[in-house]
């Protein structure tokens, strides 16, 4: 478990491709991996990778699959890529953020990027099916750090987050432009809650939905009208 505080930006030093199998050599900074054994979990860029081997102070080795190169941004890393990173949690640690799982849902990207004065705003594209987990002032999980989302809009997807100077420089969110790809992963006590009025509201209307959708659809609403709940019962 990581708690989504960045501690750290680390680099890549060196790629080595197997089949269905890509190792990483990151370099850290000073004191990093200090007292880490072989087989420890480092979150990076909001992955959990297991270290495989060391490399004097300041480096270590990780291999990722084919499946977590293909969900996520490491499958585009190249030599000099800078990346996020926190080691895993101790027990009695501080939760400085949230409860981070480090098995990212999917990826987003920048849609947009503004600069009010000593703020940073990152405006994130979604995949629709994803934004029901999204809620205004609810925690998510982006490149390993935990964020509030500040603003959303499920019918347009997208949400945005508001960075201090603190973060930017503590994490690579600074050299993040539109277009720019995002490991994301949703806070699981929204998933299961959703997830289960979700399922309760399928299970309980199903029969009357076409019936309820059109009858709100006369009345220029739909079913996120219903108690003023998102949009659950959305594909």
């Amino acid at each position: 478990m990581f708690t989504g505080i960045v501690q750290a930006v680390a680099t890549v030093v060196a790629i080595t491709d197997r089949p269905g199998l890509r190792s990483f050599t990151l370099e850290f900074p000073p004191g990093f991996i200090d007292g880490q054994e072989i087989g420890a979990s480092v979150a990076c860029d909001g992955v959990c990778l297991t270290v495989t081997a060391h490399h004097g102070g300041q480096r270590a080795d990780f291999d990722v699959m084919q499946q977590s190169l293909m969900l996520t941004t490491l499958g585009t890393l190249e030599v000099g890529s800078r990346i996020n990173v926190e080691r895993a949690a101790r027990d009695g640690v501080e939760i400085g953020g949230h409860p981070i799982s480090g098995h990212v849902d999917f990826q987003a990207h920048v849609a947009e990027v503004r600069q009010p004065e000593n703020n940073h705003v990152l405006r994130i594209a979604v995949p629709q099916p994803w934004m029901r987990y999204v809620f205004p002032k609810g925690y998510i999980a982006i490149n390993g750090a935990s964020l509030t989302v500040a603003e959303a809009d499920r019918k347009a997807g997208w949400f945005e987050v508001w960075l201090i100077p603190e973060t930017l420089r503590q994490t690579t969110f600074g050299a993040k432009d539109a277009g720019s790809a995002l490991n994301i992963e949703i806070e699981r006590g929204t998933q299961v809650m959703v997830d289960t009025v979700r399922d309760t509201l399928e299970e309980r209307l199903g029969p009357l939905l076409p019936a309820l959708e059109a009858l709100l659809r006369e009345r220029g609403l739909d079913v996120t009208a219903l108690g003023g709940t998102p949009a659950l019962l959305q594909p």
